[in-house]
This record gives structure tokens, C-alpha cells and sequence, in this order.
């Protein structure tokens, strides 16, 4: 007997039922809901860019699934935010169990161009699910790749790399390089 595969896996639609909460309807479309390490619900994002860039720098390190919801007004200003966290996917919902429903799932950096895609897609209330970490083992997994590429490579490289491997925000890793440089006695010269 061939073993069990989710619908959406299987690259079938799922569609929620409606029910009192978005966020749970989005999540089982988005097909996190099974995860074992469940998801963060972190609400809305800073309405400052420089909060608002702080708080996505925090919650790319995290592993698990983050439910975020956000008003038609600053869509625009989130997904060009969240445009930093790459390969990453989003699954985002607008007007969920309602008439206009449209769930989309995208990587995180082509999640502007998804919201530029139609005028339609400036209006309505939305979810964002942000997909658990597939690569990263825990919360140190970023920063034990950027500790390797740094033996080896310029900060800049490194950084860039450990970004595109780990799906870490670059911002974040650039810091951490500086700090490790820092930290790290430079080796005597002969």
C-alpha cells in the first residue's frame, strides 16, 4: 500500500472551510497545520519600516510556521519587506471564507510582484503564513553556517551565502558576521 501524502504535496487544492478564524483556515491551506513544531501567531507586523524590518529579521530565525495578518493598507509596504526573506515561502490569504477568497503560496521575494499582480489584491483583510525553516535544524543552524563560510571567505560572501543556504535575512547575518570578526582574535601575521 503506498504510503499517505498530503493534498496539497500531492498538488491538489486545498480549500478551507469557513469558520470564525482566518488564521486557522489559512493554515491547514497552506499545509503547515500537520508540522510537528505547530506555528507562531505573531499578529501584526510594526507599522514603522524600521520596527517592521527588525521584527521580520527576528521571526526568520524562527523555525517553526508565523501567522501574520495585515490590513489592505500596508500589504503593499509588508510584502516588499518580507521580499528579504528569499526562497522562503508565504501563503497568503485575502478575503478568506469570504466571496473574493484568494490563497496564493509564493516564495517570500516574488510575494510583491504577487500583490502588484492585480488591483484586486490591495483590498480586503489578510493572512500571511510564513513556511517553517526546511533547512535550518534549530535556532543556531544560521549562525554555525556563517561561522564555517567566514573561516574560509570575505564577510560579504559569507554573509550571502550563509543567506541563500539558511534563508536567514542578510541583515541579521551581516551583524552577527561583524560581531563574530569582532570576537575572534586575528590570527599573528608571520
Amino acid at each position: 500500500m503506498p504510503a499517505w501524502s498530503p493534498p496539497r504535496a500531492a498538488g491538489l487544492p486545498v480549500v478551507p472551510v469557513p469558520g470564525a478564524s482566518s488564521i486557522t483556515a489559512l493554515v491547514s491551506a497552506a499545509g503547515v497545520a500537520g508540522e510537528d513544531s505547530g506555528f507562531v501567531f505573531a499578529g501584526f507586523l510594526p507599522t514603522k519600516a524600521v520596527e517592521r524590518q527588525q521584527a521580520i529579521e527576528r521571526l526568520a530565525l524562527e523555525p517553526r510556521a508565523v501567522v501574520l495578518l495585515e490590513a489592505p493598507h500596508r500589504i503593499a509596504a509588508v510584502a516588499d519587506a518580507i521580499a528579504v526573506l528569499g526562497e522562503r515561502e508565504v501563503t497568503v490569504g485575502r478575503e478568506l471564507t469570504k466571496q473574493f477568497e484568494e490563497i496564493a503560496t509564493v516564495a517570500c521575494h516574488a510575494l510583491p510582484a504577487w500583490v502588484a499582480g492585480s488591483p484586486q489584491r490591495l483590498r480586503g483583510e489578510f493572512a500571511l503564513v510564513l513556511h517553517p525553516l526546511a533547512q535550518v535544524a534549530d535556532d543556531r543552524e544560521p549562525l554555525r553556517v556563517l561561522r564555517l563560510l567566514l573561516a574560509e571567505l570575505p564577510v560579504k560572501t559569507a554573509v550571502r551565502l550563509a543567506a541563500e543556504i539558511t534563508g536567514a535575512p542578510r541583515n541579521g547575518l551581516y551583524q552577527a558576521a561583524l560581531e563574530l570578526r569582532r570576537d575572534t582574535p586575528e590570527e599573528a601575521e608571520d
